[in-house]
C-alpha cells in the first residue's frame, strides 16, 4: 500500500468513528466530544473526563489507540484493521473501550 492509499484509508476510519460517535451521542446516553487535529482524533468522555486517542502512523502504516486499558497498534489486512499483538479487530476493540470508558454499550 502506498502512503497516499494508507492516508486515505486512515482518514476514512477516523471519519467513520466521528460520525458513529455523533450518532451515538444523539441516540444514547453517551456523552462524548470528538476533537480532530490532522491524523489525531481525541474522544473525550464528558462525564468522567477520560479520553481515548486514535491516530494514524503513516511511516508504519498503522492505526494506534491509546485508552485507559492501554495502547494498541492495528495494521490493515484485507478489509480489516487487526491488532498487531492479539489479532483482534479494530472496531470491535474500540467499541469495547468506548463502552467501558463511557459507561454506555456502543457498537461502531
Amino acid at each position: 500500500m502506498t502512503e497516499s492509499e494508507f492516508l486515505a484509508a486512515a482518514e476514512a476510519v477516523l471519519s467513520k468513528i466521528e460520525t458513529a460517535l455523533e450518532q451515538a451521542a444523539d441516540n444514547t446516553d453517551l456523552d462524548v466530544e470528538c476533537k480532530r487535529s490532522g491524523n489525531v482524533l481525541e474522544i473525550e468522555f464528558v462525564d468522567n473526563g477520560s479520553k481515548i486517542i486514535v491516530n494514524s502512523q503513516a511511516p508504519m502504516q498503522e492505526l494506534w489507540i491509546a485508552a485507559k486499558s492501554g495502547g494498541f497498534h492495528y495494521k490493515q489486512k484485507a478489509d480489516f484493521w487487526v491488532n498487531t499483538r492479539d489479532g483482534s479487530e479494530f472496531f470491535a476493540a474500540l467499541s469495547a473501550m468506548i463502552s467501558s470508558q463511557g459507561g454506555v454499550p456502543i457498537t461502531l
